[in-house]
């Protein structure tokens, strides 16, 4: 058993990650920090976790570092990189769901976030996209667990990428994300009535996830990638449906292209690549740490279609976070995580 605490714990990473780790048989979960809730029972925030008597605690990370194995952070950008110490990092490791310890470029960070305040720290973080950086996770102190639209994206185009097949300079991403992508606080534009009966794009052309999927594309194909990148707010509570498209530089066909899938993908237990003709839904994943992946080649425009789609708060968030933790601590990778998902939902 390692011992957990979650800082952040209220939001709706948070209480993912609560619920995930609650039920997680190698875990015992000593501590729910939260800033807006100090002092009250969680149980009490989130009516749904009546198994625990666990009460919300200002956060003092010291003293939980002195307790627990691992911490994770469910904070805005700019917090996490202003509390991560090497004195903490001697204590126990750090999962951060947040943006600070995602990219490794400083510059870029800035220039899309805030000043980072653990600079001498960053270059020891890892980027904890499972499937692809699995080995070099494994026995670091602090993970940048990935933004839930760059784990769609990624997921989708790194086969194509790494192979070579498509030129990189022309993917575009159309993504469209549950209204929980946003968080739990109040906005004007996340009210029930503002989203309901519509789609919306937004941050149009100005998302801070594009960096992360630039930079991730970038060190899977040894050159400089840039993308356009679209997200969409849909009606609904979770789930992330990325439709990405690309120039082929070689000729291919959907066999050819499964084969590529099959190599990079075809042993993963939580990447399930759909039949030929078939193309994910974010029903299919909703409440699982599954990403599932459809595919076809528009022979007409001599460009590749690839959909991807996952459950932003599971494996976009919490789930991932779950899932690095395991590889960080030697428990199977499915641990706590490794169920079917429910349907209908």
């Amino acid at each position: 058993m390692i011992n957990a605490g979650i800082i952040g714990s209220t939001g709706y990473a948070g209480s993912e990650l609560a619920r995930l780790l609650l039920n997680h048989p190698q875990v015992n979960v000593v501590s729910l920090c939260s800033k807006s809730y100090a002092g009250k029972m969680y149980k009490n925030v989130y009516p749904n976790m009546s198994v625990t008597d666990l009460i919300c605690e200002a956060d003092d990370m010291e003293a939980l570092a002195d307790k627990c194995d691992v911490i994770f952070l469910a904070l805005p950008h700019g917090e996490a990189s202003k509390r991560v110490t090497e004195d903490i990092l001697k204590k126990c490791k750090i999962i951060d769901l947040g943006a600070d310890f995602r990219l490794q470029d400083l510059d870029v960070y800035e220039s899309w976030y805030c000043e980072h305040y653990s600079k001498d720290i960053l270059k020891e973080a890892i980027y904890g996209l499972c499937e692809i950086n699995r080995d070099k996770i494994k026995g670091r102190r602090i993970v940048g667990n990935p933004g839930c639209y760059t784990t769609c994206s990624i997921l989708s185009l790194y086969p194509l990428v790494k192979e070579d097949i498509i030129d990189e300079n022309t993917i575009i991403v159309d993504a469209k994300s549950g209204v929980s992508g946003a968080g739990r606080g109040l906005s004007l534009g996340n009210l029930y009535c503002e989203v309901n009966e519509s789609v919306k794009a937004y941050k149009i052309a100005s998302h801070r996830h594009t960096p992360e999927i630039e930079e991730q594309l970038s060190y899977a194909c040894g050159r400089s990638v840039a993308i356009s990148f679209t997200p969409h707010l849909i009606p609904m509570n979770r789930g992330i449906l990325a439709t990405c498209y690309a120039s082929l530089k070689k000729d291919v066909d959907y066999d050819g292209l499964r084969a590529i899938y099959e190599k990079y993908y075809g042993k993963e237990y939580f990447i399930r690549i759909l039949d030929k003709g078939v193309f994910p839904e974010t029903r299919w994943v909703k409440n699982s740490n599954y990403f599932d992946v459809g595919f076809t080649v528009d022979k007409r425009t001599n460009r590749v279609v690839v959909i991807g789609a996952i459950d932003n708060l599971f494996k976009g968030a919490a789930g991932q976070a779950v899932q690095n933790m395991n590889i960080l601590f030697g428990f199977d990778e499915k641990e706590g995580i490794g169920y079917i998902p429910p349907f209908p939902v």
